[in-house]
């Protein structure tokens, strides 16, 4: 049985959401906007958010420190922690709100091709069920992960846009 066949997956199905959505780029250029910070910043969150980076180290065991700034002022503080980077397909991050965050919850992003395309999963899995549940009831989790998948598929198709028109 493989590790993302059906019974690996039964036994964190219950606290997992996942999203996905086809981005009309090649696999390399969707990697790499989530590598470079100065992609990321253009890019993150859900729709009307912006990000102000404290810190940034793309490397296993490396640091995103950030503020997600909400369309109502509000901050959050963000954690993340690279934990497998394989080039251009998966990376796997562990996010919070500070290091030692309790409530983390795991990330993995897998590219996929996609004829021309790029097929990008997000899979969350969060330490409990009543987490996940919180996540998506309260924090709208998996709408905020398709517009943030979705402000993706538009940051990097502008830019294969702007580089036809070169």
């Amino acid at each position: 049985m493989s590790e993302t066949g059906p019974d690996a997956q039964s036994a964190t199905a219950d606290r997992e959401v996942v999203i996905s959505h086809v981005i009309d780029a090649p696999r390399e250029l969707v990697f790499e906007a989530f590598t470079e910070v100065r992609h990321l910043s253009r890019w993150w969150g859900p729709e009307g958010f912006t990000t102000t980076t404290r810190s940034f180290e793309f490397l296993v065991g490396g640091v995103w420190d950030f503020v997600m700034h909400g369309p109502d002022g509000t901050d959050y503080q963000e954690w993340i922690t690279w934990t497998e980077i394989v080039p251009p397909e998966r990376i796997t991050l562990l996010h919070g709100e500070h290091r030692d965050d309790p409530n983390a919850f795991a990330s993995i992003l897998a590219f996929a091709p996609d004829g021309a395309a790029t097929r990008v999963e997000m899979r969350t899995i969060f330490p409990t069920r009543q987490l996940r549940d919180e996540a998506v009831e309260k924090y709208h989790a998996i709408e905020g992960g398709r517009q943030t998948l979705s402000n993706l598929a538009a940051y990097v198709t502008e830019i294969v846009r702007k580089g036809a028109e070169d």
